[in-house]
């Protein structure tokens, strides 16, 4: 599955989802992650899948989309793991700009240090930026990066790549009780997004199930007072992420084949499965059925039930 979607994102829109990495190489192993823990933690960049064959799964989902008068407001690389891994994503950007459609990239930054990361990623029209914590120590409780990376060289990564974009830069910062909810270190967080002068800056908590259950949001209070402090450095730019789009998802094809595709990577309340289903005319027991075959499985979060998709993920030593 490389292409699925679109997901109704609340900082994109429609997004049609670029999965180009495996589960999950990744240069961190976050705490609230939802794909799960990380398998090879690693910095090495290297070719995942042939470019032509990401491109040429873009463009078939493209067009089926386009075909039952679906909309696309962006192509994202959003996959299993660190986009910026992928040493072929500005050529797959380069490859994907006939298709006419903005495209965005969700990174963590880790790689931005690397000029030649930074050149890629300048080619995207969106770039999401995670940036969770400033302090090393908190940084490392909730990213838990790959030993041999530098916090202080991926900040100065950062701030050369906003100095540079011409496109639209966002920045994330996932809020978990406890690890890097406390004023002192969102003051420092926020201090440095205001260096950075994003479009819009995101506070958001884990509203689907993360791959440890201690990753859990903090309380309204917490919430508002980050928005405060938030709001002191970057004034009008603060949106707080705490629900979900009020757009549905779209089916396209197969829509069981769609199911098992977006819950790969994006973990679908019961609710959104049951619509998708609904809007397609397929029986709502196929999912029973699912369950029983082993491909996908239901799991609560916070009093909701999410569908995931149901992959041998077993972390690395």
């Amino acid at each position: 599955m490389i292409a699925f979607g679109p997901i109704p994102s609340r900082r994109l829109g429609q997004s049609l989802g670029i999965n180009h990495i495996p589960p999950k190489s990744c240069s961190y192993d976050c705490v609230y992650c939802q794909v799960g823990p990380t398998l090879s933690t690693d910095l090495q960049r290297r070719p995942f899948y042939e470019p032509e064959a990401v491109v040429a799964a873009v463009r078939q989902k493209v067009q089926a989309v386009q075909a039952q008068g679906g909309r696309i407001d962006y192509l994202s690389f959003v996959p299993d793991g660190e986009p910026t891994l992928d040493i072929n994503l500005g050529r797959m950007i380069d490859m994907l700009r006939p298709l006419n459609l903005k495209m965005a990239v969700i990174t963590n930054g880790s790689l931005l240090w690397h000029a030649g990361v930074r050149a890629e990623l300048a080619k995207a029209d969106c770039v999401s930026l995670k940036v969770d914590a400033v302090s090393d120590d908190v940084w490392r409780r909730i990213n838990r990066p790959a030993q041999s990376l530098s916090l202080n060289d991926i900040l100065a990564g950062a701030l050369a790549f906003a100095g540079d974009f011409k496109g639209e830069l966002i920045t994330e910062t996932m809020l978990i009780e406890g690890i890097n909810d406390a004023a002192p270190e969102l003051r420092r967080t926020a201090q440095f997004l205001g260096k950075l002068r994003p479009a819009r800056a995101y506070l958001a908590i884990p509203t689907r199930p993360p791959q440890e259950s201690r990753a859990k949001a903090p309380g309204e209070e917490k919430l508002t007072e980050a928005w405060q402090i938030f709001s002191e450095y970057l004034p009008g730019k603060v949106e707080i992420l705490t629900g979900y789009s009020a757009e549905p998802f779209t089916a396209t094809g197969d829509v069981v084949q769609n199911l098992l595709d977006i819950t790969c990577v994006h973990p679908m309340r019961e609710s959104e499965v049951q619509a998708l289903l609904r809007q397609a005319g397929v029986d709502p027991a196929v999912l029973q059925t699912l369950i029983a075959e082993d491909k996908i499985v239901r799991v609560l979060h916070e009093g909701q039930a999410f569908f995931v998709r149901k992959l041998p993920r077993t972390k690395s030593e």
